[in-house]
C-alpha cells in the first residue's frame, strides 16, 4: 500500500471513525482503524461490534492495500503534523510508514484480515431527512434516554415513521422527550424501531458538524444504517416493545406558564446547589401575580428561594420536580421560551417550547 493524501482530510477521517472505538475492547484489533487504499479513495472503518463507522477521502493511490492502525496513536500523531500532504505506505506488511517533509515515522499495525467484517444492512425501509432536522431532533431527545441497561428498551431512542411524519422519543420512566418532524417525501406504510442511545448520540456528533444536506436512513429487522456525506454508521437495534407513552401525556393543564429559558435556567442552577442534598428535589410555585417561585427544602447546607417573571393562564399551582430533569430540557431545547403546564402535585408537568407544536417534554412529579 502506498498513497499521498491531504493531512487535513486524513485528520478529519480519523476523528470521525474514532467515535466507534470503545475504551474497553477485549480484542486488540478493535482498538485499531481499518485503512484501505482502493481506486482513488482511502477508506477508514472502526467498530466496537455494536456500532461501526466508515468514512472515505480522496487520495493519490500508487499501490492498493489494507492494514489496521492503532486508533489513538495515529489520530494523535496526525494532529501534530503541519504539512499539507502526507505519504502513507506499508513497508513489510505490518508496519505503516508515515512521511512528511520533516519526519518519517513507523507504526506497528495488525493485519487487515483480523478486522471484523462490517455487516451489510439488508435495507427493508428507507427515507431521507434534512441533516439539520435530524441534528435538532437528536439534541432535543437523546438526553432523556435511560443510562441503565437493565431495561434495554429504555436505553434506546424510539424512532417511528408514518407517511410523511417521523417521531423520535426517549424516556427513562421519570421523564420523556418526544420530537415530531416532517419528512421531505411521504413513505408508504409505517414502521418503527429502537436505536441504542449511544448510537443516536454518536450520530448527533456527526450531524452537528456535517455540511451534507440530507441524511439517508435505512432499516432492516435488526440494524440501522445512517449515511451522511462521506460517513456511514451501522448499528444494531434493540429488541423489545417501547412503552405506550402517549397515555401519560395530560391532555390539558389547569395552569399554563410561559417563561424565559435563560432566566429560568439561571434560577434553577442556583436553587439546585441546595437541592443536591435532597435528591435534586425542588418546588415550582406559579402565582397569579406573574411569578414562578423556585425553591428548595432546607438541608444541612442551607436553602434557596428565587423567583422569575412569567405569563400565567389559569389558577395558582405548584409541583415538586427533579431540578436536573428541568435543567436538561432547558439546556437542549432549541427555543427562547417554554410553556409549563401543571394540573396538580401528583400529575406530570408538561413542557413545550412556545409557538412550537413539534416537541413535548414530560417530567413525573416527586412525592414530598
Amino acid at each position: 500500500m502506498k498513497l499521498f493524501c491531504s493531512r487535513k482530510d486524513l485528520e478529519t477521517a480519523l476523528n470521525i471513525v474514532n467515535k466507534a472505538i470503545s475504551s474497553n475492547n477485549t480484542l486488540p484489533v478493535l482498538n485499531n482503524i481499518l485503512v484501505k487504499a482502493e481506486g482513488k479513495k482511502l477508506h477508514f472503518s472502526a467498530t466496537n461490534l455494536e456500532i461501526a463507522i466508515s468514512f472515505f477521502i480522496d487520495a493519490d493511490v500508487r499501490a492498493e492495500g489494507a492494514v489496521t492502525i492503532p486508533a489513538k496513536l495515529i489520530t494523535s500523531y496526525v494532529s501534530l503534523l503541519s504539512d499539507e500532504k502526507v505519504e502513507l505506505s506499508v513497508t513489510d506488511g505490518l508496519t505503516l510508514l508515515v512521511q512528511s517533509s520533516t519526519s518519517t515515522t513507523k507504526i506497528k499495525c495488525i493485519s487487515a484480515d483480523e478486522f471484523p467484517l462490517i455487516p451489510k444492512v439488508d435495507v427493508e425501509h428507507s427515507f431521507k431527512i434534512p441533516t439539520e432536522d435530524l441534528d435538532n431532533s437528536i439534541m432535543e431527545t437523546v438526553f432523556a434516554a435511560s443510562a441503565n441497561v437493565s431495561r434495554p428498551v429504555l436505553s434506546g431512542v424510539y424512532l417511528s415513521v408514518d407517511g410523511d411524519e417521523m417521531k423520535m422519543v426517549a424516556t427513562d420512566s421519570y421523564r420523556l422527550a418526544e420530537k415530531k418532524m416532517k419528512l421531505g417525501d411521504k413513505i408508504d406504510g409505517s414502521f418503527n424501531c429502537i436505536i441504542p442511545s449511544k448510537t443516536v448520540a454518536e450520530m448527533g456528533k456527526i450531524t452537528s458538524h456535517s455540511e451534507a444536506k440530507d441524511v439517508e436512513v435505512g432499516l432492516s429487522k435488526n440494524q440501522v444504517l445512517f449515511k451522511v456525506g462521506n460517513v456511514e454508521l451501522v448499528s444494531r437495534l434493540i429488541e423489545g416493545k417501547f412503552p405506550e407513552y402517549e397515555r401519560i401525556i395530560p391532555k390539558e393543564g389547569k395552569t399554563k406558564v410561559q417563561v424565559s429559558v435563560e432566566e429560568l435556567a439561571l434560577v434553577l442552577k442556583r436553587v439546585s446547589l441546595f437541592a443536591r442534598e435532597n435528591n435534586n428535589s425542588i418546588k415550582l410555585t406559579a402565582t397569579n401575580d406573574g411569578k414562578l417561585i423556585v425553591s428548595s427544602d432546607e438541608t444541612k447546607v442551607g436553602e434557596e428561594k428565587a423567583e422569575v417573571a412569567i405569563t400565567i393562564d389559569g389558577e395558582n399551582n405548584k409541583i415538586s420536580l427533579n431540578s436536573q430533569y428541568m435543567l436538561d430540557v432547558l439546556t437542549y431545547v432549541n427555543n427562547d421560551k417554554i410553556e409549563i403546564e401543571m394540573n396538580d402535585k401528583l400529575s406530570p408537568a408538561v413542557i413545550r417550547p412556545t409557538e412550537r407544536e413539534d416537541y413535548v417534554y414530560i417530567i413525573m412529579p416527586l412525592k414530598v
